[in-house]
């Protein structure tokens, strides 16, 4: 059985052939997929995938992810990649100087569709937005997002992706699939 990740970010597809690892076939197809307007990330995947369920024909899966800030009423929401690419991290900042609260957490929805439907996984990682960034590695507001004592960018990518909503989302689904098509996965895989 294969499977096909729909994004125009390879290292995500890696990352799922990673969780399949000579259980299942991983491909990987970039797409552009419209995405529809919700405040939450499980509709947002459930609509992507069945937009390229009907263009591929294939099982698949697509993911959508969010920053929910608490002091700022869940801002930016499933907007979090235009919100990086708009005002990045100093915006952010910015928008929290002065605020008590700093709770935050990301949320990663991973949509699976086939023949028979659509099923969607999510995964939350609790945590808080830093005074400052802080740490090397990772991306986006990996170094403004704490978990911890420390920012994702200071645990490093190894332990981010142990820990990480996407993994938490990612190991969900990889658990239902696996049992779900144990006889398929068995005889074909």
């Amino acid at each position: 059985m294969k499977i096909t990740v729909v994004t125009s970010n390879a290292n995500k597809a890696a990352e799922v052939a990673a969780f399949f690892h000579g259980a299942v076939e991983v491909g990987h197809i970039p797409l552009d997929i419209p995405e529809t307007r919700s405040e939450d990330v499980g509709e947002i995947a459930l609509g992507k995938a069945r937009y390229a369920f009907g263009q591929l024909k294939t099982p698949l899966i697509v993911d959508d992810t969010g920053l929910f800030i608490n002091a700022l009423n869940g801002f930016p929401g499933p907007y979090a990649a235009y919100v990086q690419h708009a005002i990045g991290n100093t915006g952010i900042l910015k928008l929290m100087e002065g605020r008590v609260d700093r709770t935050a957490r990301f949320t990663t929805a991973i949509a699976f569709t086939d023949e028979n439907g659509t099923r969607v996984f999510k995964g939350s990682l609790e945590g808080r937005i830093s005074s400052s960034p802080r740490g090397d590695s990772g991306f986006g507001y990996d170094p403004i997002f704490e978990t911890g004592k420390k920012t994702l960018a200071e645990i490093g990518v190894e332990e981010k992706n142990r820990i990480s909503h996407r993994a938490k989302a990612l190991a969900a689904f990889h658990d239902w699939f696996l049992e779900e098509f144990r006889d398929r996965i068995d005889t074909n895989g």
